[in-house]
């Protein structure tokens, strides 16, 4: 193949540069055209790349970088499902007759239509309580189009997806969870904060990341299955969303502190959250991250901030193409 920058020399000036070297994607357009659709953030991109991370000039949003909890799927078989299904109602397609059942919904794999059903809410549940009780692997995505009565499921690899917080739908006298509070519970917060105290010496009993994944409180999500969710940006908004759901209005910030976070009202016509935002500095990429307070810089600092990170010397790190300033001098002026 002739294609040009498939095998690359990975970055060694810093720790960092290193990270987000390793979190690099480029678009393959030429680099002399002049259109800027292109170079611009998709409103889907949300979570997913980094909006300050990208070089100047002729590169300047065609090299992008993944954000911080960015995951990108590496695909698992789809046969298991659809046995699954058919055990649960669905009729394959090489059976379906469109005059008996003409409202039917349609069910696609992978972009394969498999079959269809006739009670879909119920189906949606079901393999949704099947992915969040871990029987599934997580990276698979389901989405339902109610208006288009399609049932669409993604287990492909390579669809980049994120982590969010789960909110209990329904409640569940077995957990004490109520509907609309987050799966993710001070239980197992605390768990997590022993952990890291003392580790357990059964590696087996460790909780960790993928035990919140197992326990349903983390979901994946990728740009197809956000369309059909709701998500909060912080776990104090859907506590007040719950308020206001509850009929109870909360008193009003007077306002006095300047270092509050700006946030939107939340709208009471909402019917339910399905999911809540981890942290909004989640959006950002590796080195765009250790930038101190960037939601408080004007936004062409974050850019310059970024391409000196990459240059910055550490003195643990001497590796062969390191520039470290010795002696610092004052500027003439």
């Amino acid at each position: 193949s002739s294609t040009a920058g498939v095998s690359q020399v990975l970055n060694r000036y810093t720790f960092a540069s290193t990270l987000s070297h390793l979190r690099r994607t480029n678009t393959p357009i030429g680099r002399d055209g002049k259109l800027a659709k292109p170079r611009q953030l998709h409103n889907t991109h949300w979570g997913l790349v980094c909006p300050a991370e990208t070089p100047e000039g002729q590169a300047c949003g065609l090299v992008k970088n993944l954000s911080l909890m960015c995951y990108v799927s590496t695909g698992t078989p789809s046969e298991p499902l659809i046995e699954f299904m058919i055990n649960r109602g669905m009729e394959v397609v090489e059976e379906y007759e469109p005059m008996r059942y003409p409202r039917a919904t349609k069910i696609f794999v992978n972009g394969v239509w498999v079959g269809v059903h006739q009670d879909p809410k119920h189906l949606v549940s079901q393999v949704m309580d099947t992915r969040r009780k871990s029987y599934l692997q997580f990276e698979v995505s389901l989405i339902r189009e109610i208006r288009d009565q399609e049932f669409k499921i993604f287990s492909d690899a390579g669809r980049v997806m994120r982590p969010c917080f789960t909110v209990q739908q329904e409640n569940d006298p077995e957990t004490g969870l109520e509907k609309g509070q987050l799966v993710l519970t001070k239980d197992l917060v605390n768990r997590l904060a022993r952990e890291q105290m003392e580790p357990p010496e059964d590696p087996s009993q460790k909780l960790g990341w993928a035990g919140l994944i197992n326990a349903g409180a983390i979901e994946y999500l990728d740009a197809e299955e956000e369309e059909t969710s709701m998500i909060c940006m912080t776990p104090e908004d859907l506590d007040l969303y719950r308020l206001q759901k509850a009929g109870i209005v909360p008193d009003e910030d007077p306002g006095d502190d300047p270092n509050k976070r700006l946030k939107t009202k939340t709208n009471p016509t909402t019917h339910m959250y399905t999911h809540c935002e981890i942290h909004p500095s989640m959006i950002l990429g590796v080195c765009a991250s250790i930038i101190p307070f960037p939601d408080h810089n004007q936004v062409s600092l974050p850019f310059l901030e970024r391409c000196v990170m990459y240059l910055a010397g550490e003195a643990m790190l001497m590796p062969l193409g390191c520039s470290l300033l010795v002696i610092p001098t004052n500027l003439p002026w």
